[in-house]
This record gives C-alpha cells, sequence and structure tokens, in this order.
C-alpha cells in the first residue's frame, strides 16, 4: 500500500498493482472505514480498481496529519483482515433482440449463438470494482472469458439508458443515454439513478450485482422502453418516470 499526495487537499492511496477480488475486498472495507473515522474531514471519496482518490477540507486539516490519520485507520483494516460483506443486488435484464444491439457482432466475434452469451452473462454474480464515466455507471467483473470482447472501434453517440453491455471482460450498465463503446446485450427496465438519495445509486464499490433474465412482457411491465438506437432522449426518460 502506498499513500501519495495529488495537491494541497488530494491524496491517493494505492493498494496493488493487480485487479482482483482481494484488492476490491480491502478498498471496499477502507472506504467505510475511511468514511466512518475521518468523516469531519472529508470531502469525497473515490475508489477504483487498485485504488483510492480522496479529498479532503483544509480549513479542517492538514496535508500530513490528514495522511497520517488515512494511513493509521488503513493499519486498523489490515489488522482486522475483515472479509467485506457486500450487499448483492439482483438487477432484471431484457435481453430481446430489439434491445440487444450488438446481438449479431457479438455472436460472430465469440463464436457462440447469442443465447448461449445471454445463458453465460445471466449465470455469473459481479464485483463492482469502480462507478465513474457517469453518475451510476458501475465497472462490474469479471465476465466469462468465452464472451469477452474489445470496446467499439466507432463508439455509439446514443447508447440508450438501462443497456446493459460489455467490454473486455467487464459488464456495466448505461445509467442515462450517453455515448459508449462498449457492446449491448440487453437492457434493465430498473432505473438506477435516484436524485433523491445521497449517493444517487444503490451501486457501491464491493456490492454483488446478478443479473436475472425477463421476458419481453415483463419488461414492458416493469417500465421498460423498445426504443431504437436513435431513441428521443425524453421519449427514454419518459418511460422511466411515468
Amino acid at each position: 500500500m502506498n499513500i501519495s499526495p495529488v495537491n494541497e487537499n488530494t491524496i491517493i492511496v494505492y493498494f496493488s498493482d493487480t485487479v482482483n477480488l482481494e484488492t476490491a475486498d480491502k478498498i471496499s472495507i477502507a472506504v467505510t472505514a475511511l468514511r466512518r473515522r475521518l468523516s469531519t474531514h472529508i470531502i469525497d471519496v473515490i475508489p477504483s480498481y487498485t485504488s483510492i482518490l480522496i479529498s479532503f477540507d483544509l480549513l479542517t486539516i492538514d496535508l500530513k496529519t490528514f495522511m497520517e490519520a488515512v494511513n493509521y485507520t488503513l493499519s486498523l483494516c489490515e489488522k482486522r483482515k475483515v472479509k467485506s460483506m457486500g450487499k448483492v443486488i439482483e438487477l432484471p435484464v431484457y435481453y430481446g433482440l430489439e434491445v440487444a444491439l450488438d446481438a449479431d457482432h457479438i455472436s460472430a466475434y465469440t463464436g457462440l449463438s447469442f443465447d448461449e452469451v445471454v445463458n453465460l452473462h445471466s449465470s455469473m454474480s459481479y464485483r463492482v470494482y469502480a462507478i465513474g464515466f457517469a453518475p451510476g455507471f458501475a465497472y462490474l467483473g469479471n465476465t466469462d472469458k468465452r464472451i469477452e470482447i474489445p470496446r467499439k472501434e466507432t463508439p455509439r453517440l446514443k447508447v440508450p439508458m438501462g443497456s446493459v453491455a460489455i467490454a473486455d471482460r467487464q459488464t456495466a450498465i448505461y445509467p442515462k443515454q450517453s455515448p459508449g463503446g462498449w457492446s449491448v446485450i440487453g437492457k434493465t427496465p430498473v432505473n438506477l439513478i435516484d436524485f433523491e438519495k445521497d449517493n444517487l445509486t444503490e451501486f457501491e464499490v464491493g456490492a454483488q450485482i446478478q443479473f436475472k433474465s425477463i421476458d419481453k412482457e415483463t419488461f414492458l411491465e416493469m417500465g421498460g422502453c423498445l426504443f431504437p438506437e436513435e431513441s428521443d432522449f425524453k421519449k427514454e426518460e419518459a418511460c422511466h418516470y411515468k
């Protein structure tokens, strides 16, 4: 573990050079401990695959003292050797061809039928490794190696919100309509952003995500939209807020 200053009120903690479950557990435990013990000083905590970026209030503590406090807090985490008990979140996903915009591309690249791709994708539990790119956009891993696929050379300008996608050994859900270069495999009817919550989203680093395949009827009953790739933003929003 290495703690380094980024600027006068931001530091970064490196836990490892390798992305794995052990590192994810350490980061999840550390985030909880830091927020609990140093809440009066911390402005923001941003975890990633192998590190945590922490900004703090210079009006309440200086850089040197804060780094010492962080180091002490993390040393307590190491001594306890507590295993992360991240919450489990089940998300319904419709994998129909109307919303699986890259079904043909994925099958052609992997050599699998799309049904096989769906079975592999929905049969695994995924860890939230990081949250970024956009509010509520969680990087989940790891997918089965048989459906590993690189990012698109030319990203889409509009990926419909709720789209479930894969890239490399990762999977994710687009919480809002946005540009994106991941291959879309399905869509969830669940709205992933709640502006009345402190954290905006249910996702947190260390949580476990399980996708549950649903049929078209269930998808529509839950508020899902079968708009095409060029769907209008306002129409897309209306489906999730009706």
